[in-house]
């Protein structure tokens, strides 16, 4: 297992501080929900070129891994900000009365994907539910599996357990397998030796926001400012990891995570760009880390017509827009 890096940088606050400014040199920890990566690297950016520092941030990352639970971290108080998955662990908090708030969406689209073989009949998305097999993690089964179900008529029967290793797919070329189209399509092509058919379930209306930054209701009453400047501050890190120079944000990155490789990591930003993960649809206007109320009520709705959740929730609970739509760092595109 890689070993946790804490990265951490000092601030200095700013003479004629904006609304957004923290107190000076004010400490905040954000914990990412899985080890060290490109799809982290706006927030390493924003500290490696000290966009959290100027509004008076030392910001500390953290980095999750497959036995790190962050969530009961941040209702505990032991860190400032988590990242969450997509809009689904922030209903469930709401569910739970936890006072939780997703405060920026970094990812306009969910990552999630669903591989198939070329040249097996399973080459346009409407071909998929004729596959022989679907291979799929419990979470996946538990959530965008119920929705392709209930919308597209995949059939549960034809499921099997992903465990995170390719082989079966690649083995299996009447199957089909989910992923992120960060990860597993480059580590098909590395195995299978060939490019898998990749399907975004974003656009086929999986329409949840992913990579949230979330923040305890206690923060956002008490802190407004140190919230304003860590969401100002990773919308302007992220303009600048993807369209700028990220060669010190990469370093971090694996300093932080040793196992990745340069290869992998320009794979892993190619793909965010060139399907629009980051910037994308209403981020292209508000900015990145832009939320609306229609697209959340959207998603609920295609989850409590897919039975994942119940009806009735106050799903305005589980976010706040007070901290973006503001349009910070459309300058910094280029």
């Amino acid at each position: 297992m890689s070993r946790n890096f804490v990265i951490s940088i000092g601030a200095v606050a700013l003479l004629g501080a904006t609304a957004s400014t923290a107190l000076a040199n004010e400490k905040v920890t954000f914990m990412t929900n899985w080890l060290a990566q490109a799809e982290h690297g706006g927030y390493y950016q924003a500290v490696a070129d000290g966009t959290y520092a100027a509004c008076g941030l030392d910001v500390t990352i953290q980095q999750g891994g497959p036995q790190v639970s962050g969530r009961p971290l941040l209702l505990a108080g032991k860190i400032d900000f988590y990242m969450g998955g997509n809009l689904l662990q922030a209903f469930d908090a709401v569910q739970q009365n936890i006072p939780l708030r997703i405060v920026a969406a970094t990812f306009q689209k969910d990552p999630q994907v669903v591989m198939s073989h070329p040249g097996q009949g399973l080459d346009k998305w409407e071909d998929l539910p004729k596959a022989d097999q679907y291979i799929l993690g419990d979470e996946g089964m538990q959530s965008f599996f119920q929705w392709m179900v209930t919308d597209y008529g995949f059939d549960p029967t034809k499921r099997v357990p992903y465990t995170f290793n390719a082989a079966p797919f690649i083995a299996n070329s009447k199957s089909i397998q989910q992923g992120y189209v960060t990860s597993e399509p480059f580590a098909v092509e590395k195995e299978g030796g060939f490019e898998p058919n990749v399907f975004l379930l974003a656009d086929y209306g999986f329409s949840t926001y992913a990579t949230t930054i979330e923040a305890m209701q206690k923060t956002i009453d008490e802190r407004p400012q140190v919230v304003q400047c860590f969401v100002d501050g990773s919308a302007k890190g992220w303009y600048n990891y993807l369209y700028g120079d990220n060669i010190v944000a990469n370093e971090m990155i694996k300093k932080d995570n040793p196992d990745i490789t340069d290869e992998q990591i320009a794979f892993s930003i190619k793909q965010l760009k060139d399907h629009g993960i980051v910037d994308s649809g209403e981020a292209e206007k508000l900015g990145i880390g832009a939320m609306t109320d229609e697209r959340v009520a959207d998603f609920y709705a295609k989850m409590v017509k897919a039975k994942v959740l119940s009806d009735g929730l106050d799903i305005a609970k589980a976010y706040t827009l007070q901290f973006v739509n503001k349009g910070v760092g459309l300058d910094l595109k280029k």
